[in-house]
């Protein structure tokens, strides 16, 4: 079965999205520091899991079609849908956070708990933005063991992550990020 991600027009609708979806992360991160003494090499462990997971869930729908999911262009355009709506959270994050958004974990005096638009709600939607962009691409590809490789490969990684940023955040916050903590979930409004 061929992938609509490699056939026309679909193809072009696809890389056109996961360019724009991917193209400003590295940008913004290729001048970047990778490891400070917070970060606890979370950023390498981060991108390690997007590639391996990327590379493994196109491998896997091109050569396990038993994984193939029915109605392949209605994954396809729910994966186009998650990833331009992935970017744009991730975009918002980036307005709501300014120069603290970064992708390696730096925390210093100065920061303060922001709680305006999508972190009123929870205290890491740039991550959930991230996992809705990967959850995006194996949607597309429409296979679903590729979809669970990708997701289960980033949110463990991300899981990672947000213990190391928190535990920096508390450390140089303390208490009003500690309430911050009790007052919100941390990917999804209310669940979890």
């Amino acid at each position: 079965m061929q992938l609509l991600v490699l056939s026309w027009p679909y193809a072009l609708i696809f890389w056109a999205a996961f360019v724009w979806a991917f193209a400003p992360e590295s940008l913004a991160l290729r001048n970047e520091a990778w490891a400070t003494p917070q970060d606890a090499n979370s950023k390498r462990v981060l991108m390690l899991a997007q590639l391996f997971g990327m590379a493994a869930a196109f491998a896997i729908a091109l050569t396990v079609p038993l994984g193939a999911l029915p109605y392949q262009t209605f994954f396809f355009w729910v994966g186009i849908v998650a990833l331009i709506a992935g970017r744009l959270l991730r975009r918002h994050c980036r307005r709501m956070l300014g120069s603290s958004f970064t992708g390696i974990v730096r925390v210093s005096a100065g920061h303060a708990v922001v709680e305006r638009g999508a972190y009123r709600y929870v205290r890491h939607p740039s991550y959930t933005a991230a996992a809705l962009i990967f959850f995006g691409v194996g949607a597309a590809l429409a296979n679903w063991i590729s979809l669970a490789t990708l997701s289960a490969l980033v949110f463990i990684a991300f899981l990672y992550r947000v213990n190391i940023e928190e535990r920096a955040l508390l450390a140089v916050i303390g208490d009003p990020y500690r309430e911050y903590m009790q007052r919100t979930k941390r990917f999804v409004p209310f669940l979890f």
